[in-house]
This record gives structure tokens, sequence and C-alpha cells, in this order.
């Protein structure tokens, strides 16, 4: 992005479009970076006079300081001196002060005498006194990979990044929907999904949905267009707040594209309380994945994406949950509308108790979660297990009353697994051929086999290898089967006793 002072714009038959710069202006840009790699080792003020030497000859003065801009973002500069100047500058007033300096021979005088103090070179005193102000700063390093091509494609994209500073709405048609609405979520704007003819559009809000204008709302909609214009094919267009007349910006993805250079990282989550909630959940070891912005909901004549959904491990099932913060009344509306006219779906709304619309979130046939500052998972895990009975019934309807597994040894998990259930839908079925021991299912041979290769006073270690040929590793229940118990030594290991 620029400074507002370097927007070159036309208002010409009321528009506000950015003044992009075209192949011809890329010898310009060659001759700006040239000025800043020929004059590294240089002072500040040296690269200044030179950039001002190219500002008289070019056309625009406001494009040769865009450039300038970007590359001094990647400029090093640092104080060179000799002595400390802030320890330089004592010493020279004090000396000063004792001398009362009017004329060159006192100023010498005063600057012999701090070096006397410091136990320096007179030279090194007065080439130190004012190192640390800017226009004596040295330019150490340019670190940068910019040619003139890159920098001009990178001068458009930021001038039209602050073309958008005064933004009050954003509305983008892209051939990347999903990256767009995510980008939009991360930056906390707010925004609704219309359908028109030709597909969708996405409507971003500007700061007077808030409660004032604001700057770093309006950068929110500059950081956008990054993401906007990576996509292959995109349309934008923006209600701009040009000191109170109100101007109409188009961009089309001819206009700016993305260079090759680091983008400045975006937060991932729109807001601390959905981040906080996304670690906690994916902690737990719940029939549920988390899934972040899910695919978009038909909602009437919009599209919803919400910020999260639930999928059922053990099948195609699908419940759909969102968070709303702290927006405003309007905002709020426009979401309720969604809300009832979403179809076929399951939809959790956590809601800040601060917005008071619990009851009609539960009209619309929704199930409401309030909170205040943070989600708590048990209203989380509450409002899931409605779903988790009906699911684990349908899975239990599934899975045949007897169960006669091929391997000698298995487990209830594994039988699941295979069916595609919660292991509670197996733990009531009948096992003719096996005997459940413990959550391990183990044919009669096999108990014989072991109850005649174990006997009391063996070593647990023992034990267990033998266990591992028949893929047991439930030690204690099998033991517990066969009339055995652990007798521990410590945390060493222990010894098979007889009960």
């Amino acid at each position: 992005m620029l400074t507002k002072d370097l927007l070159r714009v036309s208002r010409a038959g009321g528009g506000y479009q950015p003044q992009f710069t075209d192949a011809d202006d890329e010898a310009l840009a060659a001759r700006v970076l040239g000025v800043y790699q020929g004059h590294v080792g240089e002072r500040r003020e040296t690269l200044e006079a030179a950039l001002t030497d190219i500002e008289g000859e070019a056309d625009d003065f406001k494009l040769v300081r865009g450039f300038a801009k970007l590359l001094e973002r990647a400029a090093t500069f640092e104080t060179r001196a000799p002595i400390d100047p802030i320890r330089a500058r004592t010493a020279a007033f004090e000396a000063a002060e004792s001398v009362g300096v009017v004329t060159e021979a006192e100023r010498e005088t005063a600057l012999e005498r701090a070096a006397a103090r410091l136990d320096a070179a007179t030279e090194d005193i007065e080439a130190s006194l004012f190192a640390d102000r800017e226009p004596e700063e040295v330019l150490v390093a340019v670190e940068s990979n910019y040619d003139p091509e890159s920098l001009r494609k990178q001068y458009d994209l930021s001038l039209a990044q602050t073309a958008l500073f005064d933004a009050v709405e954003v509305r983008v048609r892209s051939s990347d929907p999903k990256a767009l609405v995510s980008a939009v979520k991360r930056l906390r704007l707010m925004y609704e999904i219309r359908r028109t003819d030709d597909g969708r559009e996405v409507v971003v809000t500007g700061p007077d949905a808030l409660f004032k204008r604001s700057r770093r709302y309006g950068t929110r909609f500059a950081r956008l267009l990054r993401t906007v214009a990576k996509a292959e094919e995109w349309h934008l267009e923006a209600t701009i707040d040009d000191r109170g007349t109100e101007r109409r910006l188009t961009l089309d993805d001819g206009d700016v594209t993305v260079p090759g250079t680091d983008p400045v990282a975006e937060p991932t989550f729109d807001s601390g309380v959905e981040s906080d909630f996304y670690a906690r959940f994916d902690a737990l070891d719940l029939d549920w994945n988390l899934v972040r912005e899910p695919e978009p909901l038909a909602a009437g004549e919009h599209v919803a994406i919400p910020d999260f959904a639930f999928d059922w491990k053990h099948g195609d099932f699908r419940v759909f949950f969102e968070i709303m913060g702290f927006w405003t009344p309007e905002y709020v509306e426009k979401k309720l509308s969604q809300f009832a006219t979403l179809e076929d779906v399951a939809f959790l709304v956590a809601y800040d108790e601060s917005l008071g619309v619990g009851e009609a979130i539960e009209a619309e046939g929704h199930r409401a979660i309030p909170y205040s500052k943070t989600v708590r998972l048990k209203d989380v895990r509450d409002a899931l297990r409605p779903y988790e009975e009906e699911l684990r019934a349908e899975s239990a309807e599934s899975v045949p009353d007897e169960l006669t597994p091929e391997a000698d040894v298995t487990t209830i998990a594994a039988l699941a697994d295979s069916y595609g259930v919660p292991e509670s839908a197996i733990e009531a079925a009948a096992f003719p051929d096996h005997e459940r021991v413990g959550r391990t299912l183990v044919r009669p041979a096999v108990l014989e086999s072991l109850d005649g290769r174990i006997e009391a006073g063996m070593d647990l270690a023992a034990v267990e290898e033998r266990l591992a040929e028949y893929d047991i590793d439930d030690a204690s229940a099998v033991l517990s089967r066969l009339g055995y118990r652990v007798e521990w030594e410590g945390l060493s290991g222990g010894t098979v006793r007889e009960k």
C-alpha cells in the first residue's frame, strides 16, 4: 500500500479510477531502482537528492515517489559514527556552555574540550554530533527481488489498495469464491453473498456499518485486494467516500496482479473466539471432525458460508456451525433472514449473549447457544448429542445381531472401523464364535492355547510376548480371564500370580 498523499486517481465521469502504469513506465521504475542500488553506502540526504532530480524530469512526481516508497520498505538504514551521537552532543553542549560559543573559534574550542573529555579526536566529535538524524543515516542494503517489471506491478497493486482506503462497500465476483470468502472472514469484514445472473457476488460492507469511519477498517479492504487479484478471473466494484461524495471504483483481473513477493501474513480466524474454539475442540477425541469454512449453503436469494462444520466420523452427515460475534443490529437481521431460508440442513448458532437473538434463532428451527467471551465446549457437545444418538441408532440398525469375524482375535474398535459405525453399535451384537475379553474378541481355541502356555511365576514381559503372537495387547483382561493377576514390582515389571 501507499500513503494517501501518493494516490493517483481520475474522477472523470463521477468515477474513481486509479491511474495505473504501463510498460513504458518500466524505464522510470528502472531508474528509481538503480538510484537505490547505486546509493548503498551513501547518506539518506544524498539518496533523496538523486530522487528529487528524477522527479524533476518525470511527468508525474507522485509516480517516482510511489516507486521509491516501495523500495524504501526494502531498504535498511543505519547510523554510522565514530562516537555515540548522544554522548558526543552531551559533551559538546556542556563544553559550549562553559565557553559561550559565538564565533567559529569558540566553537572549535568547545569541540576540543569535548574531545579531551571523551579521549577522542576533535574531527570524530564533529562527525558524530548529528549522525543519528534521519538525513545523515546511511543506506546499507536494499533487500528486494524487484526488477523494473515487478516493481511496476507492485506499484499498481499498491495504488489500487490505497484507492480502497475510503471504500464503504466492495462487491466482488471471483472464479475462486471460497478463497475470497475465507480472506473476508479472516480479515473480520462483514459480508453477504448474493446470487446474480452470472454467478455469485460477495458484498463486503464498509466501516459505516459500524459506529464511525475507521482507517483501520479501510485498510482491510486494501488487504483483501491481494487475495482477489490472485484469482484467474475477477471483477470488483467499490463505493468510495471521496470527501463526502460517493464515487464508483471498478477493477478487473487485467488491471492488477500479485507479483512474486511475499504477502503480508493475514490472521487465520475471524476472531479470537473462533480461534480459541477451534483449538479447544480439535483437542477433544470425539466422533466429529471439525471443518473450517465448509461449502456454501443456499439461503434464498443469497448464499451463506458458515464458520465451521462438524462431520460425523462414521457416516455422511454434517452439522453446520456459525459463531455470531458483536455485530450491528442491521447485520444481525441479515444473518437471521439467511437462517430462516436455510433448508434441510442441521445448523447450530453460537451467539454473543449481548445480541439477545436466541429466541429468534430457535424460532427458525436452529439450535441457539449463548456465550460470553468464549464458546463453552460443553454447550456445543450437548447440542451435538441429539444428532449423535440418532446417528448411533441408525448405525446399530445396520449391524447384524450376530457377528462372526474371520480373524481369531480382533477388537471392538477394529470391527467398528470395518462397518463404519461407532463402537457402541458393535457392543450390542452377539459373537457366537468368539468370547469377549475386555474390548477384545478371542476364539475359545486361542484362550485354551494360551492357558497351556502361561503359568504362575512367569515374568509379565514374557507373557506379553506370547500374547503378542496372537495380536493381543490387552494383557490385563486376558490374564484375568485365565485366572491370573499381576504382582507388580515397582516400575520395572511384574510377575504373574494365580488369583
